[in-house]
């Protein structure tokens, strides 16, 4: 890693959509508190972004592992709204993770509480300025639609930034962004390796979290890993920290394709069951815990549908993200992967 490298997250501009709320700060710290919950299966799901179909799919994965005898808890570790504008998406969303254990993300936070900051995103600087607009906008027509569901609107600002899990003996931190803010890019792909590219499309002109920043926070927390969501794109890699094996894994979009040419989400599985799974893309043995990233299939036309009939052709939403819906976008499942972190065998 560049250890003189700058944290990008803070040098983003103060513009809507591109700065960080100080009330989405704090302190890897406060990951040391007690663990909620303690399990040994966990999907950490992030990043569902209002796809109603891929909520569907995710609760039938969760029914299949049952069947088999493994429960597993469902954790939300934010953005499960964005694309939902329509009231029924709303609702049914957000009651079915408020069922669950959660955090919020930036989205979760600006319909709870608008602010001057946009979306919330705190998008660096190299992302495209047209594409933080449309993101803003967005956010918009979603602080609508929460406007009628005051209820639920104040379950979401209830929520906590952060959380720690416990699987099997492995303590977890559960972010949105990274170590220190809710929207922080510190766990991004770009920012955990060389890979080139971003959510946006953009080239990624974005240097790498310094090493001694990671190793600050694994300390400060007294965590063995990170799962986080925030920044578009899934990444994991481990590192040596004290001693210890270490890890971050970000599952990128548990409701968007996440890599060229495909159409399925990705969330992460968390088990004491050292054995891979199945169906597993990638993952890691780490101390006795296996993490994998798990493909979310869900039913790719009825998303699209039920998308296009809340953001048709010119709309924001569609001129962000509809060629990623249908194309996936410009990136590799190696790209996903670093340090010892394997692909699966094909």
């Amino acid at each position: 890693m560049n250890e003189a490298a700058p944290n990008l997250a803070d040098r983003s501009g103060d513009k809507p959509g591109q700065s960080c709320p100080e009330a989405y700060r704090y302190r890897p710290t406060d990951f040391r508190a007690a663990p909620s919950p303690i399990a040994e299966h966990v999907y950490i799901i992030g990043g569902l972004y209002g796809n109603l179909e891929a909520l569907h799919e995710i609760l039938r994965m969760q029914a299949a592992e049952t069947r088999r005898g493994v429960e597993i808890a469902l954790v939300f570790n934010g953005d499960h709204n964005w694309f939902n504008v329509d009231a029924a998406s709303f609702r049914e969303i957000n009651e079915t993770v408020l069922r669950h254990v959660a955090i919020r993300g930036n989205v979760e936070s600006g319909i709870a509480a608008p602010t001057d900051a946009g979306c919330g995103c705190n998008y660096p600087n190299y992302i495209n300025a047209g594409y933080v607009a449309r993101s803003n906008a967005i956010m918009g027509r979603l602080q609508a639609v929460a406007g009628e569901f005051p209820a639920l609107r104040d379950a979401l600002g209830a929520l906590p930034m952060l959380r720690t899990i416990q699987v099997g003996e492995t303590r977890i931190g559960i972010v949105h962004g990274d170590a220190e803010a809710l929207s922080g890019w510190a766990f991004a792909a770009e920012r955990l390796s060389p890979i080139g590219k971003c959510c946006s499309g953009d080239e990624a002109f974005a240097e790498l979290t310094p090493m001694d920043t990671i190793v600050r926070y694994f300390r400060e927390a007294d965590v063995r890993a990170f799962a986080s969501t925030h920044t578009c794109l899934a990444h994991a890699r481990d590192f040596e920290v004290d001693g210890r094996e270490r890890l971050i894994m970000n599952n990128g979009a548990a409701g968007l394709s996440n890599f060229a040419n495909t159409s399925f989400g990705l969330i992460t599985r968390i088990s004491v069951d050292r054995k891979a799974p199945a169906d597993s893309l990638y993952g890691i043995d780490l101390g006795g815990v296996r993490f994998d990233a798990l493909p979310v299939r869900f039913d790719q036309p009825a998303w699209i549908t039920k998308f296009l009939a809340n953001w048709p052709p010119d709309s924001p939403a569609f001129t962000s993200y509809f060629d990623r819906i249908v194309n996936g976008p410009d990136f590799d499942p190696r790209d996903a992967v670093g340090g010892r972190v394997a692909l699966a065998a094909s």
